[in-house]
């Protein structure tokens, strides 16, 4: 009897370990498991319905089209430091959920794409936001979060939750084109998305628990792109994170810009890069892209940049939500070499372990995160033939 109650109790325990934890460390059915340690904060999340007076958008009215006079909908999501609660956390259902309602509030879409997705078998996965928990006591840095083309705010709710229980407030909202929701690749659609990027700068300044003396902006893909535009062009943005950023992919849109120039910007900059693209992959990569030749804006960049290539990491891999939303075969057709789904899960770990020591080294001024980043992978913990790092000082001879 004794025996049982000690295992019973051993159970229990096991239990109450997990919930507190959320189990973000448990197999999925997708085979995605986030394996970072949730910091010292709870994670809250306030979801907030607002419009860009400035500029507009269309809305459905019946079965026609027609321009939304409120502006621009951005659906806000805000992750943030929270006081600890005992309410259930948020599920990759309930992030999909938002996703009925990021263009048109008061018109809930019926056919959304994320709910048909491949995500539905992740649905009941628990994460670490609780909506609308009680603020955290107070100021702390903000991120800005900008997504992949015509993607949803939350498409990264892993890395956002993580980097909001290590003390910053988080915000993101959708990936829309300049004057229709999906996005296409061209420079207003860009424009439109680095606009949104100073909109949500300028909301971070009107709530109670951010300091704005130090703000960075983080993007995938698409998102990767629009951060450096709005970082040329705003400078409130402290620090810039590209997640395998269309930067390096798209240096005709950023000479086209003509307001926008690699060589001059002197925030420090950290990017990822997905595994090796070969030669015979190029032809294939500039017959789709009209703005593929240009000037790189790594190889230009005028302030402290360090590059980190993942060498097993395919570009769909730095989306905690896409690699849910992954199947087998889908997986299949971006695998790097024979880097299998655990290795892109140990990758994603160390992407945002070097993401939350960039921002505590070049916001917080954080010594021990400095140190951090001058280690090699391997005097970090990093596993063999997974990454390597490429850091370069801001040069001497440059001024800010």
């Amino acid at each position: 009897m004794t025996r049982i109650r000690s295992l019973a109790t051993l159970l229990a325990l096991l239990c109450g370990a997990i919930n507190c934890c959320h189990a973000t460390t448990s197999v999925e059915p997708s085979g995605f498991r986030f394996h970072q340690s949730h910091g010292p904060y709870s994670v809250g999340l306030k979801v907030v319905d607002q419009f860009d007076e400035k500029r507009a958008m269309p809305v459905l009215e019946g079965d026609k089209s027609a321009r939304d006079a409120r502006g621009r909908p951005l659906q806000t999501l805000v992750w943030y430091p929270a006081k600890g609660e005992t309410r259930a956390a948020m599920t990759v259902g309930d992030y999909v959920a938002l996703a009925a309602t990021q263009f048109h509030f008061d018109m809930p879409d019926v056919k959304n794409r994320w709910a048909a997705s491949h995500l539905s078998e992740s649905a009941d996965v628990r994460l670490w936001a609780i909506r609308n928990a009680t603020l955290a006591t107070g100021r702390f840095p903000v991120v800005i979060y900008s997504p992949s083309q015509s993607s949803v705010a939350w498409e990264n709710a892993d890395l956002c939750e993580y980097l909001a229980s290590h003390g910053y407030v988080v915000i993101a909202s959708p990936s829309m084109g300049a004057t229709t929701f999906d996005s296409e690749d061209n420079l207003a659609d860009v424009n439109a998305q680095a606009s949104d990027i100073t909109f949500l700068i300028d909301y971070a300044e009107t709530l109670p628990d951010t300091d704005m003396s130090e703000l960075a902006v983080v993007g995938w893909s698409w998102g990767g792109l629009a951060n450096l535009l709005a970082a040329a062009r705003d400078s409130r943005i402290h620090a810039l994170t590209a997640l395998d950023g269309s930067m390096r992919y798209y240096p005709g849109l950023i000479k086209a810009a003509g307001d926008v120039y690699p060589e001059q910007m002197r925030i420090p900059l950290l990017f990822f890069t997905e595994g090796e693209i070969t030669l015979e992959e190029l032809p294939d990569f500039y017959a789709q892209n009209p703005y593929a030749t240009g000037p790189s804006a790594l190889n230009t960049w005028g302030g402290s940049r360090m590059i980190v290539r993942m060498f097993g990491m395919p570009h769909p891999g730095f989306s905690s939500m896409f690699q849910r939303r992954q199947t087998a075969q889908e997986f299949a057709e971006n695998q790097k070499a024979d880097y299998d789904r655990g290795d892109v899960n140990t990758s994603y770990a160390w992407m945002a372990r070097y993401t939350l020591q960039f921002l505590d080294a070049f916001l917080k001024q954080d010594a021990s995160a400095k140190a951090f980043l001058k280690n090699t992978p391997a005097g970090n913990g990093v596993p063999r033939h997974f990454m390597s790092v490429d850091f370069r000082a801001t040069p001497i001879n440059t001024s800010p």
